[in-house]
C-alpha cells in the first residue's frame, strides 16, 4: 500500500512523518479499511499537507498541528473545488482529515478540532450493492479456501457471521473465544458503533463452522483470547479476509463490490426481500436510526423494478 510520499518529495519533520505513517498503518491493520480507501486517505492528507506548506511558507511540523484554524481547511477545500473536484471527492477528503485529527487526539499526540467545524459537502447517498442469494451462498460456502484446513475453516466462519448474522467485520473479529456461539447459546451480544448493544441470532451452520474452526485451530483459545487468529497466532486482521475474498472474485463471477461489508448488505437486503420488518432489520444491524436502515428499501425497489422489466410482457413490448 502506498504511504505518504518521501520527505524529499514532501518535506515534513521526522516526527510528523512518522505520526502519519502510524495513522495509515492504523487504518489498514486495525480499522480494516480497504487498500483503495487507505491509498485515497493517504493521498487526501498529502494534498492537504502540500497546500498547508504553501500557506506556511515552510515544511509543517507536529507543533503546527494545534495551531491550525478552520479557514485553512476551508481554503484547502476551495482550492480543490477550483481544480474541479466533485462534492463526493471533497466529502471523502474531509472524512480523511477528520479521521486523522480524531486519531491524533485519541493517541494523545495533538488536539485540534478545527476541522470538525467545516461543513461536509452534500453528496447523494449511495445505495448498498448486495450480492444475489446465489452468489452470497457461493462465496460463503465454496469460495474461500487455503492450503491450511484450519485457515479455510476460520475464513468460512467469519464470512458466515457477516452474511448469517449481519455483523460488521470489526465486530466479528472483535469476538473473544469465550463469546463464541454454541448449540446451547445461539445468540451473540454485540457492542457496535457508538457503544450500541444488540443481540443477534447465529445460524446452526455458523455454529458448526465455528466449532470446526476451534477444533482445527493450532493455537490455544482461552476465553479472553481473540476467537479468530492470524497465521502466526495474533489477532486476525480484517485485511486478510478482504484479500481472501478478492482472490476468488473472478473464479466465482463476483463483481468488484463483493467485499466483506457487501455480505452485511446482503444479509439486510435478503431479509427485507423475504418479508422481514424494517425495524427488526434495524435492530439486527445495530443502526441507531431507522433512516439508515431505510436505504435497503431502495435496493429492494431497484430489484423489484428490474424483475418487473424483465418479466412483464408489456415491459418487453
Amino acid at each position: 500500500m502506498q504511504k505518504i510520499r518521501s520527505q524529499e518529495e514532501l518535506p515534513l519533520s521526522d516526527l510528523l512523518h512518522n505520526v502519519i505513517a502510524r495513522w495509515l498503518d492504523h487504518l489498514d491493520s486495525e480499522r480494516g479499511y480497504a487498500e483503495h480507501t487507505c491509498e485515497s486517505y493517504g493521498r487526501d492528507l498529502r494534498q492537504f499537507l502540500t497546500y498547508w506548506q504553501l500557506q506556511l511558507g515552510r515544511a509543517p511540523c507536529l507543533g503546527d498541528v494545534e495551531r491550525l484554524e478552520p479557514r485553512t481547511f476551508r481554503g484547502f477545500l476551495a482550492s480543490r473545488r477550483r481544480q474541479e473536484a466533485s462534492n463526493r471527492s471533497l466529502a471523502r477528503t474531509l472524512s480523511a482529515l477528520r479521521s486523522f485529527f480524531r486519531w491524533l487526539e485519541n493517541q494523545e499526540i495533538a488536539r485540534n478540532r478545527a476541522v470538525l467545524s467545516v461543513a461536509r459537502p452534500k453528496v447523494p447517498h449511495g445505495v448498498p450493492k448486495p450480492l444475489t442469494v446465489t452468489k452470497a451462498a457461493a462465496l460463503v460456502e465454496e469460495g474461500v479456501t487455503a492450503d491450511d484446513e484450519w485457515i479455510s475453516a476460520r475464513d468460512t466462519s467469519v464470512l458466515l457471521l457477516l452474511y448469517g448474522s449481519g455483523l460488521r467485520i470489526s465486530e466479528a473479529l472483535g469476538l473473544k473465544a469465550g463469546d463464541a456461539p454454541t448449540p446451547e447459546r445461539d445468540v451473540l451480544r454485540i457492542i457496535g458503533k457508538g457503544g450500541k448493544e444488540r443481540v443477534v441470532p447465529v445460524l446452526p451452520i455458523t455454529i458448526s463452522a465455528i466449532e470446526r474452526y476451534r477444533q482445527l485451530c493450532p493455537y490455544p483459545l482461552d476465553a479472553d483470547d481473540p476467537l479468530f487468529r492470524g497465521a502466526k497466532g495474533g489477532p486476525l486482521s480484517p485485511r486478510i479476509i478482504q484479500l481472501a475474498i478478492a482472490r476468488v472474485r473472478s473464479a466465482l463471477g463476483l463483481p468488484e463490490t463483493a467485499t466483506p461489508h457487501a455480505l452485511r448488505h446482503s444479509f439486510a437486503t435478503h431479509l427485507l426481500s423475504a418479508g422481514a420488518d424494517l425495524r427488526q432489520i434495524q435492530e439486527l444491524l445495530g443502526h441507531a436510526s431507522l433512516s439508515t436502515t431505510q436505504i435497503y428499501t431502495e435496493v429492494d425497489r431497484e430489484r423489484l423494478l428490474a424483475v418487473y422489466d424483465a418479466a412483464h410482457p408489456r415491459a418487453r413490448a
